[in-house]
């Protein structure tokens, strides 16, 4: 198999958070071109936090990348190099939701959110054995906590309501063993 070469490379954008690349490349065919690369300085991590009685805990807030839209999501934060993913997973959980979990295991680790244009990866977590507690959001949050069964969370994917992938994909990756997860 073919790979791409890097003929130059050129930082155009920076932010704490993230690195925007512009390079000059050879495709694997040995054309040249251009390409645009989104580097991530955090991991995503999301986190599914499952009630006794089988209830999702979600959180709602406007996201302004997407045009300032609501958005129901599982918690989710960035994981600064150096924090192990679990330590995030269970500090978004209880900043974003107020709940503390008992249990936290792991679903999926090292994926990569969309692999054609950034190298942004990420991992999921379930936690179990909740209590609740106070929020403790950052200035840019505005959360509100919903909580919903299983079953409307799969149907809001169906009808395009979730549209964030973490939580598409952490929810359909539950949905193949729902009974080992307990929703």
């Amino acid at each position: 198999m073919s790979i791409w070469m890097t003929l130059k490379s050129k930082v155009v954008f920076e932010t704490p958070w993230i690195k925007v690349r512009h390079d000059d490349v050879l495709t694997p065919m040995g054309s040249p071109a251009q390409y645009g690369v989104v580097e991530f300085k955090n991991r995503a991590v999301g986190v599914v936090p499952v009630l006794d009685d089988g209830r999702i805990v979600m959180v709602r807030q406007t996201r302004y990348a997407i045009g300032n839209q609501s958005s129901l999501e599982i918690p989710e934060g960035g994981a600064p190099q150096g924090e192990d993913w679990q330590q995030t997973a269970t500090r978004e959980l209880q900043e974003e939701t107020g709940y503390t979990a008992g249990e936290i295991e792991p679903l999926l680790t090292n994926f990569y959110l969309s692999n054609s244009v950034t190298n942004e990866c990420g991992a999921l977590f379930i936690a179990r054995q909740l209590e609740a507690g106070k929020q403790e959001l950052e200035d840019t949050e505005d959360i509100l906590v919903e909580l919903h069964t299983f079953d409307e969370l799969l149907r809001m994917i169906q009808q395009g309501i979730i549209t964030d992938s973490l939580t598409i994909m952490a929810l359909l990756y539950i949905a193949t063993d729902r009974a080992r997860y307990g929703v």
